[in-house]
């Protein structure tokens, strides 16, 4: 290879490694699995180790992790928080145990589990838990205090009052708490994360505390970086100190004094992985004697007494039997292959997600073919790749729903087919939900655990049938007294009177949200108008365009619609608008865009009194934007109307405006 070829290589694999460290430490959203990380690594230190020319100060190997974000306040590391080396066999865990060996005789080892989460430093005075910061790039992470405040399993205070302590732990997400994420990520038609480590650094960096608190987080605590007023000369001692202060530590740790032991507690450790209920990705092995420590140093990434053991991903082949398909509470038809059984980290697996129709006909899975199967981040399993030769014509995923019969649609840019009935039995709890909500008919009292219990009653098939619910029948549910269905009740019969973007938006019409239905609203009046209206017309909205067009026309096209229509209005629901067309159009042709927190004003409050004076409010700012009215912390939107001179108002002026 030319010395171009190789400089070429070089840097493509730093380019690479850059963007997916960013990725994994910073945004939270890897696209690659760690061992194929891990390959594109081990390549770069190659080619480092056989070209020691080629490696620059930004190299991936000189530094830890990547940048932190802005969205919190930067903390510098006094005792840098360092990354492990990894091996990847148990040849070269001897050669670590060698390199020890040559520099401090014989050493006691520590073998203990390497979790799979998000590295946090926790510092306490007097005994009292005073700052958390997380790993950052090893020298600057972010101060994150408030949300490692609501993790249950932080010790607010320690058993004793310790004048100084810093300690490292690793925040993750139970497989439970996760499950029960993604379940409501679904339900609100979210995203889900893709594996627990992603929601565990997801949830600590979330702005607002409790929806950290309300995402099950947990922590174990694994080093002691500084301490005063406590000598501690081994790193077992210094877990059972921290035992013994309150802190979560793993009971999976063991003190070894033969590389026989190591080896046999780094399988023993690999052999638990699919019943601890929590992810890790390898098991540590740490030299014990913190004077040792102290001869062997660290290098510009590495300490040099420690040493990551990395489990590769346990692969197994298995013949499909069939193809099941599921609809989600969004309307997501689902593919899950059943399998033979096979025994994978621990766990037995028959089933496995086969994702989408592009997956399915990419890797060639058909009924019958053998599959390679393994567990992504130790938790789901999926298909790696189909045996050579035994791929065949690829499984084609139903026309119809598999719940309702109804048509199901493939929209341009997405890779699942999605049903659009709004009487699916499968949808039912979503659209509930979503009805329910407080920006849709908004229904006092009527909440999601509240909903899940009319279901399993059969109380409710659609959601007409909430305004037909006695308090007879809500009597009989956990938590219901006669006054809390009473009410629930009178809650349900007030919204008969909402005004017809409300209905709108609850319907739960995909691309259509509350501003959206305000617009169709004023535009047709009535939802007679709404069934009649052309595709063309409901595009010329401002603010529309040809896909919500598409999709309005074909949410009132379907039976179950007209048939739900029906019902509402049987009830008795309102299906007109009762808003009246701005008879004062002052700000007529205006764009306004709001940034910031107004002193008195919500958003919702500014943004109706712009509508009500025939003016327009957009989420974005550019050339056609007329004013921009901005609060207190406004960020990026009031930079850019400043750098294009856009009209700046306060809430003072804006009402002076409209004066």
């Amino acid at each position: 290879m030319s010395q171009e070829d190789l400089l070429r290589e070089y840097q493509s694999l730093c380019d690479q490694i850059a963007y997916h460290n960013r990725k994994y430490y910073v945004e939270d959203a890897p696209e690659i699995d760690d061992f194929e990380y891990d390959r594109l690594y081990r390549r770069l230190e190659t080619m480092e180790a056989e070209h020691p020319e080629l490696v620059t100060p930004d190299s991936p190997t000189q530094k830890v992790g990547a940048s932190a974000l802005n969205t919190f306040a930067p903390v510098t590391h006094e005792v840098p928080m360092e990354s492990l080396h990894d091996s990847f066999s148990e040849e070269e865990l001897l050669d670590f145990d060698r390199r020890v060996r040559e520099e401090v005789g014989d050493p006691v080892y520590v073998v203990e589990p390497k979790f799979d989460g998000l590295s946090v430093s926790l510092e306490y005075r007097d005994g009292l838990f005073v700052r958390g910061s997380t790993r950052g790039d090893g020298l600057v992470g972010e101060d994150v205090t408030e949300n490692l405040r609501v993790i249950r399993t932080v010790p607010k205070k320690l058993s004793r009052p310790i004048p100084y302590l810093e300690v490292r732990g690793e925040v993750y997400m139970p497989h439970k708490s996760f499950f029960e994420l993604c379940a409501r990520q679904e339900l609100n038609d979210e995203k889900p994360f893709k594996n627990p480590r992603n929601a565990a650094a997801g949830s600590l960096r979330q702005k607002n505390p409790k929806i950290t608190a309300s995402r099950g987080l947990a922590i174990y605590v694994f080093n002691v970086q500084q301490v005063a007023g406590e000598e501690l000369t081994c790193h077992d001692e210094s877990l059972r100190f921290l035992k013994e202060l309150g802190f979560a530590v793993t009971d999976l740790y063991r003190t070894c004094r033969t590389m026989d032991e190591v080896i046999a507690r780094v399988r023993e450790i690999g052999d638990l992985r699919g019943s601890l209920g929590y992810s890790i990705d390898g098991a540590v092995v740490k030299v014990n004697d913190f004077a040792q420590r102290e001869l062997l140093g660290s290098t510009a990434k590495f300490p040099r007494w420690a040493e990551a053991f990395k489990y590769q991903p346990e692969e197994k082949e298995s013949r499909l039997l069939d193809v099941e398909v599921n609809v989600g509470r969004t309307g997501v038809l689902t593919p899950t292959g059943v399998f033979e059984p096979v025994t994978l980290a621990g766990t037995t697996v028959s089933r496995a997600t086969l994702h989408n129709q592009d997956f399915i006909t990419e890797k060639g899975i058909c009924i019958g073919c053998t599959a390679v199967l393994r567990k992504a981040g130790e938790i789901i399993p999926e298909v790696v790749s189909v045996v050579e030769g035994t791929a065949g014509e690829p499984y084609q995923m139903p026309r119809a729903c598999p719940s309702c019969g109804g048509p199901v649609v493939r929209e341009e840019g997405e890779a699942a087919l999605r049903c659009l009935n709004p009487e699916c039995p499968a949808q039912l709890l979503r659209h509930l939900i979503h009805f329910a909500s407080r920006d849709a008919m908004d229904i006092d009292g009527l909440g999601p655990a509240l909903i899940e219990q009319l279901l399993r009653q059969e109380l409710v098939h659609s959601p007409a049938d909430l305004y037909h619910l006695t308090v007879g029948q809500l009597t009989s549910l956990e938590r219901m007294g006669e006054r809390s269905s009473q009410n629930l009740v009178d809650a349900i019969a007030r919204t008969k009177e909402n005004d017809l973007y409300r209905l709108i938006y609850a319907l739960g019409i995909r691309h259509i949200g509350l501003k959206a239905a305000r617009l169709l609203a004023a535009r047709f009046r009535t939802v007679d108008d709404l069934f009649h209206a052309p595709q063309e017309e409901i595009a010329s909205i401002d603010g529309f365009g040809s896909i919500m067009a598409e999709s309005v026309q074909e949410f009132f096209s379907l039976p179950g619609t007209a048939r739900l229509i029906g019902e509402l209005r049987d009830a008795g629901v309102n299906l007109a608008s009762r808003e009246e067309a701005p008879q004062d159009a002052r700000l007529s042709g205006k764009t306004f865009v709001l940034t910031g927190t107004l002193p008195t004003l919500t958003r919702a409050e500014a943004s109706a009194l712009v509508e009500k004076f025939g003016g327009k409010v957009s989420s974005s700012v550019s050339k056609k934007t007329s004013y921009v009215l901005a609060g207190e912390e406004a960020g990026s939107k009031l930079t850019k109307a400043n750098q294009l001179g856009i009209s700046v108002l306060t809430e003072e002026e804006f009402l002076k405006l409209l004066e």
